[in-house]
């Protein structure tokens, strides 16, 4: 007479051999999210303050269905979240390039005010003020200026 005591094990080895498609289903979007995510990270600036990280705090280990969709969906809602937040960077540096193309063609209507690169999406430490031309009386005179600044402040001495 011979006993079957490996049963329990070949019925795991089948739920495991049907959860082999969904796993690597779940691994294939998972994949697809953190490129999208990674790519974002590109077009993003340090200003924007934004969490890239991906992995988990175990280390290496194999991921059953329940945490693998727990991943996807931690993913998913991160890029909606860093999506949204470019999506409003971008919209503020559209209504900041405006306001500049503004300040330039009428000076007079923007009086004291500043725009810097970062506000309109440009590299470097310039700022756009519109002044009173030589001073108090240009001010007195009604006669306004956009000034470009020279660029980054210089480093501070001990």
């Amino acid at each position: 007479m011979v006993v079957i005591a490996d049963r329990p094990a070949a019925a795991t080895l089948g739920a495991h051999a049907e959860e082999g498609p969904a796993r690597r289903t779940l691994r294939a979007q998972i994949a697809r999210l953190e490129h999208e995510l990674a790519s974002l990270a590109v077009h993003a600036s340090p200003r924007d303050r934004i969490a890239w990280t991906i992995g988990g705090d175990a280390g290496p280990r194999l991921l059953g269905i329940g945490e693998l969709e727990r991943v996807r969906d931690d993913l998913a809602e991160r890029l909606h979240e860093v999506r949204e937040t470019l999506a409003a960077r971008a919209e503020r540096e559209r209504r900041n390039r405006e306001l500049l193309e503004r300040m330039l063609r009428d000076p007079g209507r923007h009086r004291f005010v500043r725009i810097s690169a970062a506000d309109v999406g440009e590299p470097g430490c310039g700022v756009w003020h519109v002044r009173p031309r030589l001073g108090l009386i240009g001010m007195l005179m009604g006669w306004w200026q956009v000034k470009l600044s020279s660029g980054c402040p210089l480093p501070e001495g001990r």
